[in-house]
């Protein structure tokens, strides 16, 4: 397969760029103008061709039947070659990616930043001053420093695929291909109507709110002036100490306490004007809104899917359009979703991987009860809240069920009775502490192997401060790097905690370790290692298995556990099966880990159900 490198220059000005729009409104947008290309096949010399026909001629002397494109930033790259160009080559590659990967999310992957840290060279400074200049407001003499850039560009960016793709393991750069896909090749098309609706009812409900308590938006947009409003209806505004200033401050965030209370106060006024505070400050659902419906109006969705974007590895929403949070409770639902469709003659089939976290973990413990539970396809959940409440399994009601479940997929990590409480009222259920402490007594009594591996895991941090090798959980798969702060993954790629030390608390009584971040420094412990590791092996399992489902079909979303693919109607019952039994298989590394899912399918994202 042949490599070939590219970049392109584009116009630009201070209102229209990249750091004022998202890619896609960037590529899309009719001031889109095309300034030069620079092209490198293989070992051969760089080209640069200067201007939108130049860089059309030299693309289309070019070979890509059998090509796997490199870009330091494809998602940007990929997207001009393919949109306007109409060119998609068997791979995608990027090294934007690959170093993310490779050293960890807390650390910079700019172009120059890597070909410092690799030493292949620095990234040029002589690129003429460009804002604002259309291809014929350039001098012969700019053009050619700009292609002298550009082409140094796209050799870093070779000369560092060639050093990365040593120690980059192969399914990695499939899943960087795949990922790259869902946003440069899309396929999922979205219901104007829908959105539009849903925008007007919106923006209504807001109006309703206002009318409702009879203020104006701007009253209840300053703290001020809602703090006087409070006090008109006899109530003092809560206030609390600001984090940043460290002077008093109104405590108006939707999870301020006091403000939380307020919303629940006897007085019914005071009730309405707090909804419509909360209502008319909230701005995600009609901004979400507005853009996928100029989206819409557009094309169809490139899906911005950020490949390793978490510590552990997991994807994660980029471009400004996060489709990793979509709402799918509350008195809008599912509208987002339901406004995400397949194309004529196409089914969507979203296949979720069932409780994958809290089977890893019972796996990795060695906690066999669990495990041989969720093999059997018991209802874990019931189990454990028929063991809370002393009732039977069939008489657990669905409340009971949800503390059941909590108390699975929470107190495993190490969680105590009072976060444990916190937790289940953030959720709308309320419990006593000693009711807290209660159930999280009887789950830790229960599972004393998952107990084992949080110690264990403590142990694995304190050896990994002082560099010492140790493997971690069930049959040894999460290896301590011998030269870095980091843990193995069943991947190959590796999961950092950058500068790990360890300091004892002021009474000597133990020591408490924290890792290095871009901002800060982040506490860690057993439980949290824990929490990592399994979430970090659900994203390879999630990986493999995508892998297999786009081997046959195209995926088009993954969601945290779950992967969306997009199949032909008649094709749709013999789809479903194969994309279960993907995502039903072990990997081979993980022998014993009982692994199933739940899919549905729908013409809808939101309907697949």
């Amino acid at each position: 397969m042949d490599l070939i490198a590219l970049d392109f220059e584009t116009y630009y000005d201070k209102q229209y760029s990249l750091s004022k729009l998202t890619t896609e409104e960037y590529i899309r947008d009719d001031r889109f103008e095309v300034i030069g290309l620079s092209v490198k096949i293989n070992n051969g010399p760089t080209q640069w061709a200067a201007g939108e026909e130049a860089a059309g001629d030299l693309l289309a002397a070019t070979d890509f039947t059998n090509a796997a494109i490199l870009c330091h930033n494809t998602m940007f790259d990929g997207a001009i070659l393919s949109w306007h160009y109409q060119i998609n080559p068997k791979m995608w590659l990027d090294t934007l990616c690959m170093g993310r990967a490779l050293h960890g999310t807390e650390h910079s992957v700019a172009l120059k930043s890597l070909a410092q840290r690799y030493g292949v060279g620095v990234k040029g400074t002589e690129v003429a001053d460009a804002m604002g200049k259309r291809i014929e407001d350039f001098a012969a003499d700019e053009l050619e420093q700009y292609g002298r850039y550009c082409s140094n560009d796209v050799d870093l960016t070779v000369a560092l695929f060639r050093l990365m793709a040593k120690k980059f393991p192969k399914k990695e750069l499939q899943l960087i291909d795949l990922t790259l896909r869902m946003f440069i090749e899309p396929m999922l098309d979205l219901d104007e109507g829908l959105l539009e609706q849903h925008l007007e009812d919106t923006r209504d409900a807001k109006d309703k709110l206002l009318i409702a308590a009879d203020v104006e938006k701007a009253d209840l947009m300053s703290n001020q002036k809602f703090a006087d409003l409070l006090r008109g209806l006899g109530v003092e505004p809560p206030t609390k100490i600001s984090p940043t200033t460290g002077k008093e401050a109104f405590a108006f965030a939707k999870s301020d306490e006091a403000f939380k209370a307020l919303h629940e106060h006897e007085d019914v006024r005071i009730q309405t004007l707090v909804a419509a505070r909360l209502g008319n400050k909230s701005t995600l659902e009609e901004t979400r809104t507005q853009r996928f419906l100029n989206i819409s109006r557009r094309g169809l969705l490139p899906v911005p899917v950020r490949y390793y974007a978490a510590h552990t590895g997991r994807w994660g929403g980029s471009d400004k359009i996060n489709l990793q949070n979509l709402p799918s409770r509350g008195p809008n639902g599912k509208k987002l979703k339901r406004s995400i469709i397949a194309p004529e003659g196409y089914t969507l089939i979203d296949c979720d991987s069932s409780q994958i976290e809290a089977r890893v973990l019972a796996w990795l413990a060695g906690q066999n009860n669990l495990t041989q539970a969720f093999a059997s396809g018991d209802d874990v959940y019931k189990h454990m809240a028929s063991t809370i409440y002393s009732v039977d399994v069939d008489d657990v009601s669905k409340e009971q069920r949800f503390v059941g479940k909590t108390t699975i997929l929470g107190a495993g990590y190490g969680m105590g009775a009072a976060k444990f409480q916190m937790q289940l009222k953030g959720m709308g259920v309320e419990i006593p502490l000693d009711e807290a402490k209660r159930i999280i007594d009887i789950y830790r009594s229960a599972n004393s192997d998952i107990n084992g591996l949080w110690a264990d895991a403590q142990g694995m941090i304190r050896n990994l401060a002082n560099r010492h090798v140790m493997n971690f959980g069930k049959a040894g798969v999460i290896k301590v790097h011998p030269d870095k702060y980091a843990l193995q993954l069943p991947s190959g790629l590796l999961m950092y905690y950058e500068d790990l030390k360890g300091e004892k608390e002021e009474d000597g009584s133990r020591i408490e370790y924290s890792y290095k971040t871009r901002r800060s420094r982040t506490r860690i412990y057993g439980g949290k290692v824990v929490e990592n590791v399994c979430q970090g092996i659900a994203r390879c399992i999630i990986g493999e298995q995508m892998l297999s489902i786009a081997s046959k079909y195209k995926v088009v979303l993954t969601v945290h556990d779950s992967v969306v693919a997009c199949v032909l109607d008649e094709e749709v019952d013999e789809a479903q099966a194969y994309i279960e039994k993907c995502m039903s298989k072990t990997p081979d590394w993980a022998e014993g880990l009982p692994v199933t899912c739940e899919s549905g399918t729908g013409k809808s994202y939101g309907d697949c159900e």
